[in-house]
């Protein structure tokens, strides 16, 4: 059983995680594909943060209110975190 509403909120404002990373904090590291289905079913991605799971590779991938408002999403809890106006 996955438990991702256990591991999003671990993921602190303006950070982020690979999904490889949430597969091995769950300890099954073969769940990838699934943890992305899973969280593209996430019906609260405000509260439940599933917008700071990122590819590997830095990439933003797969979010159900688009790629566009994911970066902005990141972007302003990153600026938030770091003290940052504009």
């Amino acid at each position: 059983m996955l438990c991702l509403e256990c591991t999003l909120p671990r993921i602190s404002s303006g950070e982020t995680w690979s999904y490889q990373h949430q597969a091995q904090v769950i300890e099954n590291p073969k769940t990838i594909m699934t943890i992305g289905q899973a969280n593209a079913r996430n019906p609260i991605p405000i509260i439940i943060p599933c917008h700071r799971v990122i590819g590997k590779n830095g990439e933003l991938t797969g979010y159900a209110g688009g790629l566009g408002r994911k970066a902005q999403l990141l972007e302003l809890e990153y600026r938030f975190k770091h003290g940052q106006k504009n």
